[in-house]
């Protein structure tokens, strides 16, 4: 009896261990089993990378209009059935001359799911950005930041990058604008890459969030750049964080 015990304590350890081990990797935003995973550049430079998730939906205009009035560049990470819901959306998105990346097709958590199923998700998307003429680098940023072995698999193979964020004001709770806004500018590094949600009904503090933080942080020397651009500061010599 006593041997079936310490066999079982053993177990449960062992079970809670690797139970542990796996949601640190799933939701790890610094590293991934196989390939490359970028959450910000080392680099003096004061440039940021600003970056806005899912969608393209019928708020799309006012990001694109708030983004031309400040004139910057910015990396929309972008669903697949979602673009193919709202082509001319996505179509607005190159017109106005941002960078597109993948961001799955349904939107999925992209653990535990099978090698076909992150192919599918990732190269669905892909044709649907294609569709909206946009002919620049793809980089990958998976759902919810989750990923265990199938998806950084695929992605090696096919030499894409993971991209993940530093600064994530608007993900828990529900902060109200100012709260974005200063969170956002207390906690900014050079080579920063910064996640918003803005295309939902419901993000109305991150969409009037926007053009505060590109005033603050242009304030403050800041200058923005799309997530291929800041990459390139990494490949000339900066390591990544």
């Amino acid at each position: 009896m006593r041997k079936w015990v310490i066999a079982t304590s053993i177990a449960l350890v062992m079970l809670l261990a690797a139970t542990f081990a796996g949601y640190t990797l799933a939701t790890s935003r610094t590293f991934q089993l196989a390939g490359e995973i970028i959450d910000r550049v080392d680099t003096t430079d004061k440039v940021v990378a600003l970056t806005l998730d899912d969608g393209p939906t019928e708020w799309t205009p006012d990001i694109l209009d708030a983004l031309a009035t400040a004139d910057i560049p910015a990396t929309f990470y972008l669903n697949g059935a979602d673009l193919d819901r709202h082509p001319d959306q996505g179509a607005a998105i190159v017109r106005a001359g941002h960078e597109i990346g993948n961001h799955t097709y349904t939107h999925r958590r992209m653990v535990f799911v099978s090698g076909a199923t992150v192919a599918g998700e990732i190269e669905r998307t892909d044709e649907a950005i294609a569709r909206t003429g946009y002919r620049g680098p793809v980089t990958f940023r998976p759902p919810y930041g989750k990923k265990l072995w199938a998806l950084p698999h695929y992605l090696a193979e096919h030499s894409r990058t993971t991209i993940t964020w530093d600064l994530e004001p608007d993900s828990a709770g529900n902060p109200t604008t100012g709260q974005i806004v200063g969170d956002t500018v207390e906690s900014v590094r050079p080579g920063s890459i910064i996640l918003l949600h803005v295309m939902l009904e419901s993000r109305a503090a991150s969409r009037a969030a926007v053009p505060q933080i590109i005033d603050r942080l242009q304030s403050d020397g800041y200058r923005f750049v799309t997530v291929s651009e800041l990459l390139t500061l990494r490949t000339a010599g900066a390591p990544a964080d």
